[in-house]
């Protein structure tokens, strides 16, 4: 079957709010060297693409516009490269793509940024798995450092980073105690939290019950939200955010750290072997045509979004 030439696209010519955000009829890429054509079954929408979009990243992530959004990937392997090697046509993958491009009908990916799609879900859930997944991973093994028996606070829980952050540290042996609002609390603990604490209810210090050795903090905070976390953590313990940066005082004897994530498609590979084991699920709060991706965005920025939510083009 000869593929169109033309394909659908979600991109912003400009910096600015979600109304910047435009649905685009461009040529269709094709694969360069290293690289395969993949067919997107399914983009994800990730917070940082709204800030990205916005204008915020500029100093450290600068555009060249017009720039299709999407940097989760998952789809089909539609054309493949000159020297892209492991991966044949009609084979399901998933990837970050730093680059973005992913929400759109087709995607140009480098072959060493994509692993072999779990088999146990539909492909369209998979797209959530790679930045926030990757987040998690990054946050809870390497920075966290979270082990069997430990005391782990996750602040956020409801959030997309935070249903796998919640379900790592449950698989690490960790007792998780999740911070969720009263519409998330419930897919917290089916994620294995221990306690859920209804920060809407009361101060998390209040509900904490003693000190945690593992503070995951995945929400901006005001500094004052800020400063009330620190002390939660007893001295020897780790504080990790992806979000706010939360300092202890000097003399607390607690390392903290603010993380970026990183692609390591290892660490993605690994996480797909967790999903097909039944120890990961994806929890999909809700799916989307492609262009919804600007009311996504909006209501993003009001909170109104929970878990992770898919585009499909």
């Amino acid at each position: 079957m000869k593929m169109r030439t033309k394909m659908k696209t979600a991109r912003i010519h400009e910096y600015g709010d979600a109304s910047v955000i435009r649905y685009d009829d461009v040529p269709r890429p094709r694969p360069a060297s290293g690289e395969v054509l993949v067919r997107v079954a399914a983009t994800s929408f990730n917070p940082t693409e709204a800030a990205l979009r916005g204008g915020l990243l500029q100093a450290f992530l600068p555009l060249d516009l017009p720039h299709t959004l999407g940097w989760d990937v998952a789809g089909t392997v539609a054309e493949v490269g000159a020297d892209a090697r492991g991966f044949a046509v009609g084979d399901r993958v998933i990837g970050r793509l730093d680059g973005a491009g992913a929400a759109a009908e087709y995607v140009r990916a480098p072959v060493a940024t994509l692993v072999t799609a779990p088999a146990s879900i539909p492909l369209t859930d998979a797209a959530a798995l790679p930045v926030a997944g990757l987040t998690a991973w990054q946050a809870v093994f390497e920075h966290g450092k979270v082990a069997a028996g430990q005391r782990v606070l996750v602040n956020g829980a409801g959030g997309g980073v935070g249903g796998f952050v919640t379900q790592l540290a449950t698989y690490a042996g960790a007792e998780v105690i999740a911070t969720a609002g009263p519409r998330s609390a419930e897919a917290v603990r089916r994620q294995g939290a221990d306690h859920v604490i209804d920060y809407t209810a009361a101060p998390v210090g209040a509900a904490l019950g003693g000190p945690v050795d593992t503070l995951l903090n995945l929400v901006p905070l005001s500094p004052s939200d800020a400063a009330a976390l620190a002390p939660l953590v007893r001295p020897g313990g780790r504080i990790v955010s992806i979000a706010t940066p939360i300092e202890p005082p000097a003399d607390a004897g607690v390392t903290a750290m603010h993380m970026v994530a990183r692609n390591d498609v290892a660490q993605l590979a690994a996480l797909v072997e967790l999903v097909d084991a039944g120890v990961v699920g994806v929890d999909i709060s809700a799916s989307h045509p492609l262009t919804d991706l600007g009311a996504i965005h909006r209501l993003s920025e009001v909170g109104g979004i929970r878990g992770k939510v898919i585009i499909v083009p």
